[in-house]
This record gives C-alpha cells, sequence and structure tokens, in this order.
C-alpha cells in the first residue's frame, strides 16, 4: 500500500550515504512531507558540518486534520472535571498490554561477508514487516506516538550490542510510560545482558512516591537494578501560596555547582559492582566520583577547570553496522555502558552528571541528541549515548505530550493536553486565574466556575499579557504552549503513581527506607512539611539548561517577559514546594 511504498522509499534515501569527503553525512530528505508521517524538530546545520544533525529527526504518524479539529471542539466544550485520585494511579499493563504485540523492531541477522549495500536493505525491509504486524494487531487510532524513522532504531541495535550493562533512564513523575516490557525481556532474556533502570528527576517527586515507583519496578520485573538518580539535589518546597510566583519567575535561578552535584552516580557504580561481580576493576571510577564530590565542595563553580579529562569519539557508520558479533562481556578489561531514554527523560544531564562537567548539551526539545558517541570515564568504564526514541504503546497521546515526548512548539492543537492536565491538578489555586466571563460586578466563585480546557488557555494569556498581534487578542495558542512546558519543566508537577499507592500512601510515608531517597533528594526529613524554608529559586532537574533551539527560545520569551511588579513583591519571604500543587505536599 501507500504508507509502505512511502516508508521503504523514505529509508532507503535516509539510509544512502554521500560518497566523497563528507562519507558519514547522511541526506537529510526531511523537508518533504506527506500524509503518512509528520517529521519534526528541524535541527540547522552547516555544510561543512560531518553529521547530518537531521538524521535522526522524529518521524511520527501524522493526525488528520479532521481529528485535530474534533480535539480542538471538545476543548472550547468540554466541561473540566477533577478526576479521582485512583486515575492517577496506572499499571505497566494498561501502557503495553501484552495481547497487542507491542514489540520493537529488532537488528536482522548478519554475517561480516555481507555487503554494506545489502544489510542496509536487509534491515529496511525487516524494518517495514515490523511496522505492518504492528499496525495489524492494533486498529487505527489506538496507538500512540512512537518512532518511524529507522535511523534512530539502527542507533539503539548498535548500542545494545556494544553494552556490556544498559542504563535505561526514565522520568520518576511517570516512568511507566518510558520502560517498554519487550526491550527489558529482550535484553535480559535473550541477550543474557543487565538493565540498571535509572529514576531520574527524583527531586520532582515526593519521597514516598519515588519509593513505591522503585518497588513495584523492582517486583514486576526482578532482574532489574533500579537506582534514583537527581542532577539537581536539594531542592527548595513550594507552598501552594508560592507556587504562581516561581512559575511566572522571568530567570531560570542555577545552583552554583555544577555537574557534579548530582545525587545518584555512586549509586549507579555500585550497581555495576553488583553485575560484574569484580570481573572489572572500578576502583578508578569510585575515586573519580569521590575526587569530583570534593571538587565541587572546595572549589564550586571551578571544578569542572580540575577534572580530568573525557575522551569523546564519534562513530562513524561503517564502525557501528559492522559491529563485532562476538558476545564477550567487559573485552579488554572494560565496562560499557549505553545509555538509553525515551525524549526529555533527562538522559544528556544523567551523562553530564556522570562524566562530571557538561559534554552534552541538554534541551526540553525531543530529539536533542543528534548522533551516537561514547565517553571514557576511566579506561576501564565508558558510555555509548544513543538519541533518544519512542516505543510504541497505547498511552494517551495527551499524556505523551505532558511528558515531553512531542515538541510542545510544533503541536497542532495543544488544548486538549491542557485540559488533560487540569483535570488531574488543582490549577485554579495554583495560577489563580480569573475566568474569562467574569464580570468586575459579580464575585468569583472558584468551587461553582465552569472551566473549559479553553477558558484556562484564555485566562492564562490574559494573565501573562500574551496578544496576537494583528488583532491584539490573547494568545491562547501561545498560553497553551506556555503552560504545557510548565508542566514538563516541573513547575506545574503531574505525577502518576503505581496501582494500589492511594489506598497504601499511610505505608510508604512511614516506609523505614524512605530516610535514604530523603537524602538522596537532598532535604532532610523535617521538610517533608511545605513552609518551614526559604525560597532560594533553584532550579530542578527538569528545568533544563537552554541551547540555542526554537524550543527553548520561545520558552524564554513566553514565560519570562511580562512579570510584574506585584509578582516580584509576592515572592518576598514564600516557601516552596516543587509537589506541592493540591496544597497536601504531593504531585497530584
Amino acid at each position: 500500500n501507500f504508507f509502505l511504498k512511502f516508508l521503504n522509499v523514505h529509508s532507503s534515501r535516509n539510509a544512502s550515504v554521500e560518497r566523497g569527503p563528507g562519507r558519514d553525512r547522511q541526506s537529510d530528505t526531511s523537508d518533504s512531507e506527506t500524509t503518512d508521517i509528520r517529521r519534526i524538530n528541524h535541527q540547522p546545520g552547516t555544510r561543512d558540518s560531518r553529521y547530518d544533525p537531521n538524521r535522526f529527526r522524529l518521524h511520527f504518524e501524522k493526525e488528520s486534520k479532521e481529528e485535530v479539529e474534533k480535539r480542538k471542539k471538545i476543548a472550547m466544550e468540554k466541561i473540566l472535571k477533577p478526576v479521582a485520585e485512583k486515575e492517577l494511579e496506572i499499571d505497566m499493563t494498561q501502557i503495553y498490554p501484552e495481547e497487542k504485540g507491542l514489540d520493537f523492531p529488532r537488528r536482522p541477522p548478519w554475517h561480516y561477508s555481507m555487503q554494506r549495500e545489502e544489510l542496509l536493505r536487509k534491515e529496511e525491509k525487516s524494518f517495514l514487516e515490523y511496522l505492518e504486524a504492528l499496525h495489524s494487531k492494533n486498529p487505527p487510532g489506538t496507538l500512540s506516538h512512537f518512532e518511524h524513522n529507522l535511523e534512530t532504531w539502527r542507533q539503539l541495535w548498535r548500542v545494545i550490542e556494544m553494552s556490556d550493562v544498559i542504563l535505561l533512564i526514565v522520568d520518576i513523575r511517570h516512568p511507566v510510560l518510558q520502560f517498554p516490557p519487550a526491550l527489558y525481556h529482550y535484553i535480559t532474556g535473550e541477550l543474557k545482558k543487565y538493565i540498571i533502570l535509572v529514576l531520574n528527576k527524583v527531586d520532582l517527586c515526593p519521597a514516598p512516591l519515588v519509593l513505591a515507583w522503585k518497588h513495584y519496578l523492582t517486583k514486576q520485573f526482578p532482574h532489574l537494578h533500579c537506582v534514583c538518580f537527581t542532577s539537581h539535589p536539594g531542592q527548595p518546597y513550594m507552598s501552594p501560596s508560592s507556587v504562581l510566583s516561581v512559575v511566572l519567575q522571568k530567570k531560570r535561578i542555577r545552583k552554583k555547582a555544577g555537574c557534579n552535584r548530582a545525587g545518584g552516580p555512586f549509586h549507579i557504580m555500585r550497581a555495576c559492582q553488583e553485575i560484574t561481580e569484580g570481573r572489572v576493576d572500578l576502583s578508578s571510577w569510585e575515586k573519580k566520583i569521590q575526587r569530583d564530590a570534593v571538587a565541587v565542595g572546595t572549589e564550586g563553580d571551578q571544578a569542572d577547570d580540575g577534572s580530568e579529562s573525557v575522551l569523546m569519539e564519534h562513530h562513524s557508520d561503517v564502525a557501528m553496522e559492522m559491529n563485532s558479533l562476538t558476545q564477550e562481556l567487559y573485552k579488554d578489561g572494560v565496562l560499557t555502558l549505553g545509555c538509553i531514554g525515551f525524549p526529555n527523560v533527562g538522559k544528556s544531564s544523567v551523562l553530564n552528571s556522570l562524566v562530571g562537567r557538561k559534554v552534552v548539551s541538554v534541551s526540553r526539545t525531543p530529539g536533542h541528541t543528534k548522533y551516537f558517541q561514547t565517553y571514557y570515564l576511566t579506561p576501564t568504564v565508558k558510555l555509548c549515548d544513543c538519541p533518544g526514541l519512542v516505543f510504541p504503546s497505547q498511552v494517551d497521546k495527551q499524556l505523551q505530550i505532558l511528558a515531553g515526548i512531542y515538541p510542545v512548539s510544533q503541536l497542532q492543537e495543544p488544548y486538549s493536553s491542557v485540559g488533560y492536565l487540569c483535570e488531574r491538578i488543582n490549577f485554579q489555586s495554583v495560577l489563580k486565574l480569573t475566568h474569562p466571563d467574569h464580570s468586575p460586578e459579580t464575585p468569583q466563585d472558584p468551587k461553582t466556575q465552569d472551566w473549559t480546557a479553553w477558558d484556562v488557555c484564555e485566562a492564562w494569556a490574559e494573565r501573562r499579557g500574551y496578544k496576537t498581534a494583528k488583532a491584539a487578542r490573547n494568545d491562547v495558542y501561545r498560553a497553551a504552549n506556555s503552560l504545557l512546558r510548565l508542566a514538563i519543566d516541573g513547575r506545574l508537577c503531574l505525577c502518576l503513581r503505581p496501582p494500589g499507592y492511594t489506598q497504601s500512601k499511610d505505608e510508604w510515608e512511614s516506609h523505614p527506607d524512605l530516610a535514604e531517597i530523603i537524602a538522596l533528594q537532598g532535604r532532610k526529613e523535617e521538610e517533608d512539611e511545605p513552609g518551614d524554608r526559604e525560597d532560594d529559586e533553584g532550579e530542578s532537574s527538569s528545568e533544563l539548561e537552554e541551547d540555542n533551539d526554537r524550543d527553548a527560545d520561545d520558552d524564554e520569551d513566553a514565560d519570562g517577559d511580562d512579570e510584574d511588579d506585584t509578582v516580584k513583591a509576592d515572592r518576598k519571604g514564600l516557601t516552596l514546594n516543587m509537589f506541592s500543587v493540591l496544597g497536601e505536599n504531593e504531585c497530584a
């Protein structure tokens, strides 16, 4: 059919290599759009660049105009109703039902006598067969956004083959969205390798919920090594009265301590020691972590200047495609860690924290990591970085957007996602909005006022002063994108919960392992109650360092230009709790 014919042509062209000096540069066919695939997140490049920045550009199935208009109409008409607390609980089987065949494409068998062109054709054929089988088991509209770019899947294959241990990085706010069981079973079952699940951004989640997710995932997947991680421990708390001030703050004030301040590298190293069982000497890695910690304590911002250099390697296509067939682990006494994760889970931040300095630019834009590369932490430990990619699932697309999987700046219809968010947080107490239909003569009662997603966006546009250029009307689209970015950053916090969490919440809040999570977050146990700490306007691990990409530029413009004197005055003497949007010290 037309879809398969197009994908076949696209894959072949995307895999073609320009001959001559720039042999490794891939031809970019992503400028042409079709009715089937939408290629998003275009990255500017230079002619003399060796690597094509759009080679791993996200390829998602394109939505019809009718579907987009239908959602927009619902967002304008549907009255928002708060969902029950139980509705925030989500099970792995809801996202990845076994009967739907939600696998991922595998690399077909090959041997060294094969020509490179023959290998590429075989991979393309296998990928097309995978897509056909996937769509045959899942009717149109039931699958979430997932990666249709074969080049990105090729990167996954190479990283898995080259690695001894896989670091699968997920966002603690919604870990089941980003942990495909098929990948776990393939790595631990067929390849007999180990997975370390890194629960990242734990500073955005209450400690009892972090602990509950950790127990749930290790129970579901017994061969999993699960560790918690944060690039920015010791974040301040936010009381409900001060959430709006932090949401409106003009600049992101960053901690003076750099990447070395992260909480979690030591736990990853310990997990690797358990896995290798002495077959690799990791003492140099342990010493590096200790040196980095000492450097932070004594030199602050200057820690990077005195740190040891880290060797970085770029890999050519040939080196990656004709990778070693041997299954030898820890070859030459070196532990190879493969970093895998969905877009926007903080993978680049984790890598920077492990290296001890910034080696990868960080951006909230999905697909920011452009090409495969490795970093030697020590002579016996190296990291392989893989571009973020999205596995097929049946998660609600609105939740995918809130998880940062789809670039906000390229959404055709962001309003339904805002409605999904507002039904799951107490948006009115957080944002202090005035209903667009409110009359100054009539007192506003938030409890009885009916809101639609469109109303919320219009009220936020009025609150922030977002106006269209021509008619000076409230810029509802810009307001919707602004709210979604706040959710992705963690400034409007939505955290999912494992099954049974609501019923056993008291048990998790008094669990003996809770102190360890709180210590990793860099907080004191008595700080669990909001209202006892002054605002130091710190940055959460999801408040990403802004690179020169369009999404970041839009956000800087959208979320910080129009701060009035009242907001600045309100910020004095406030206390903070990054996840207390409901006033009950929890993410909801």
